[in-house]
């Protein structure tokens, strides 16, 4: 694959996350929307964020809101499926890199999503 492109979703779902209202990603998702969220700190420190909606909801109430900043550098659409690849900025200052992929249904609703991210990985441009 040599096409890239922004997938129009995820990108959504990044600018929700990265604003000051990101539970705005709770009207995106299918009745039956799955999730994983690997989330590492570095250094082995990691946790997973796992579940439906109400994991969604967890997901989001430990959340800082409005510091991160996600980057796509790398996208592509392949029939229902979205992925990206990005990296977080704080403060303008890189923190982690992450890839993202979705599962959308007819009505574009994201029905299945698994994320992960890492401070340990940069991919240069």
């Amino acid at each position: 694959m040599t096409a890239t492109t922004v997938p129009p979703t995820l990108a959504r779902w990044f600018d929700y996350m990265d604003s000051d209202d990101p539970d705005r990603v709770l009207g995106m998702i299918s009745d039956d929307f799955v999730m994983s969220v690997q989330f590492s700190q570095g250094a082995g420190r990691c946790a997973e964020f796992v579940g439906d909606r109400d994991g969604l909801i967890g997901y989001l109430a430990q959340r800082e809101k409005s510091t991160l900043v996600h980057h796509i550098d790398v996208g592509a659409v392949a029939a229902e499926h979205e992925l990206v690849l990005g990296r977080t900025t704080r403060a303008g200052e890189f923190e982690a890199s992450f890839n993202a992929s979705a599962q959308l249904n007819v009505d574009s609703k994201v029905r299945r999503l698994l994320i992960a991210r890492t401070p340990e990985v940069a991919f240069t441009q």
